[in-house]
């Protein structure tokens, strides 16, 4: 499809966004990374794949002669949003960043920051020198669960949408499902496995943020993996924004 927009995908604001686009009759493009099953797909021609890098990237966007970029991927997806950047900048592209809002400690949560995931790792093992037999709620995504597989003296409730293909910890339990997640479910699911300690990124959001809801009730600290960060120019947080920029910036 040439004339297109790409919609660097995989989050429910990417699927907001084609659906708002495709709905006004917008050529849009949306490109998944093709990590998870059974993916939801949004509405409007799909891609699945990584670009091979920058250079990848650039001669996809030149072959498909694209008109503007929108990256809607995940937060802590940093990899594409610096080949997006780097790509579009070199093809004279206009680049949108669609990010979803990080989420804020309230009144009662006990967050404890760390800059990355190996940072999480350790903290945990701080904890569980402390704390015989800590039982943690791991909720970082698959790709990060063999940084924890050296915490031995820790049992882990491993939450994925798909099975782990790297090392997991010796001591752990996987659950496989998928958001959105109610307050009262994961409530039940923190005391039925009597966790000690939450572990996310923090990727805000409505669709999983019921476990830090249950975090606080339960008075239970959480180690929030905080964003990394991105420079990627204009940036917005809702797809109605990003809709009206690519009306603005792209087909004017």
């Amino acid at each position: 499809m040439s004339g297109a927009v790409l919609i660097l995908g995989g989050t429910a604001e990417a699927r907001a966004l084609a659906e708002i686009l495709d709905r006004d009759g917008i050529p849009i493009i949306t490109s998944l990374a093709g990590r998870v099953q059974n993916p939801a797909l949004p509405r409007g021609e799909v891609r699945i794949g990584g670009f091979g890098g920058v250079n990848g990237l650039l001669t996809w966007l030149r072959e498909q002669q694209c008109i503007g970029v929108v990256d809607a991927t995940h937060p802590f997806a940093r990899k594409i949003s610096a080949s997006a950047a780097a790509a579009t900048m070199s093809a004279g592209l206009p680049l949108l960043s669609l990010r979803r809002p990080p989420w804020q400690p309230q009144a009662g949560d006990h967050w404890l920051d760390v800059p990355d995931i190996a940072g999480a790792a350790a903290k945990v093992a701080e904890h569980a020198d402390r704390q015989p037999d800590l039982r943690v709620f791991l909720t970082t995504g698959r790709q990060d669960v063999d940084v924890f597989a050296g915490v031995e003296n820790a049992w882990f409730l491993i939450r994925l949408v798909d099975p782990p293909e790297r090392e997991t910890p010796p001591q752990h339990l996987i659950l496989r499902n998928r958001g959105p997640y109610t307050l009262e479910g994961e409530r039940k699911l923190l005391r039925e496995h009597r966790i000690d300690v939450v572990v996310t990124k923090n990727s805000g959001g409505d669709l999983v943020r019921a476990k830090l809801d249950a975090a606080r009730e339960l008075e239970l600290p959480v180690i929030m993996v905080q964003r990394p960060v991105t420079l990627t120019g204009t940036a917005v947080e809702r797809p109605e924004d990003a809709a009206r920029w690519v009306r603005q910036r792209v087909l004017s």
